[in-house]
């Protein structure tokens, strides 16, 4: 079984060093692989061969559930890092349509990896933007799934946390006190020990 992490917007896979350095693994990099999360799946599917422990923070977190629709048999345990598993709310949409142009005339956030263009953050926004529901396959993942979120976390809440956990058939929520959107940048150790404990 490979792991397999799954980085977040803006920033890119070497935001998961330390979690590769202490569990192994290949953090793979989204951009430059188009602007459709169901396509990035495809191509991961093809490029990492065998079963496939998913972590997926946010952007990564879409991604991870587009695998394991594409090939739920090859997925035995699932970690989602402030994703919900819903499509983008109307407001959500416009915040990204918004946001394209504004990435277009001012550049990269701050936050955002050196190694990424503008472009490339762009055609990310687009491929969540217009990702798809998946709930559904929360719903029918069978295998572990641990959902975590950031207390302070506005895009994935606690509340909505939990709520996805149960939605699971073996799903729980892990909540980081104090933290935002990408606890394991935040809270590194107390993520390990949530990533050793469903190795384990």
């Amino acid at each position: 079984m490979t792991i397999v992490w799954l980085h977040g917007w803006p920033l890119d896979e070497r935001m998961w060093e330390q979690q590769v350095s202490r569990f192994g693994g290949n953090a793979v990099r989204l951009y430059g692989r188009g602007s459709s999360i169901d396509g990035w799946a495809e191509q991961i599917l093809r490029e990492v061969e065998g079963e496939l422990f998913l972590v997926g923070a946010s952007m990564g977190g879409y991604t991870a559930l587009a695998i394991v629709r594409q090939a739920p048999e090859r997925v035995p345990a699932l970690v989602l890092v402030g994703s919900p598993a819903g499509a983008d709310s109307p407001e959500r949409k416009a915040f990204r349509n918004e946001l394209i142009p504004r990435l277009r005339a001012e550049g990269s956030p701050e936050n955002a990896a050196q190694s990424v263009s503008v472009e490339e953050l762009v055609a990310a926004q687009e491929a969540m933007r217009d990702r798809g529901d998946s709930t559904d396959v929360v719903h029918a993942f069978a295998g572990p799934m641990v959902v975590c979120a950031g207390a302070e976390d506005e895009i994935l809440t606690p509340d909505e946390a939990r709520a996805l956990a149960a939605a699971a058939p073996n799903g729980r929520a892990v909540v980081f006190e104090g933290a935002g959107h990408f606890m394991s940048l935040e809270r590194p150790d107390e993520f390990d020990a949530v990533i050793a404990e469903v190795l384990a």
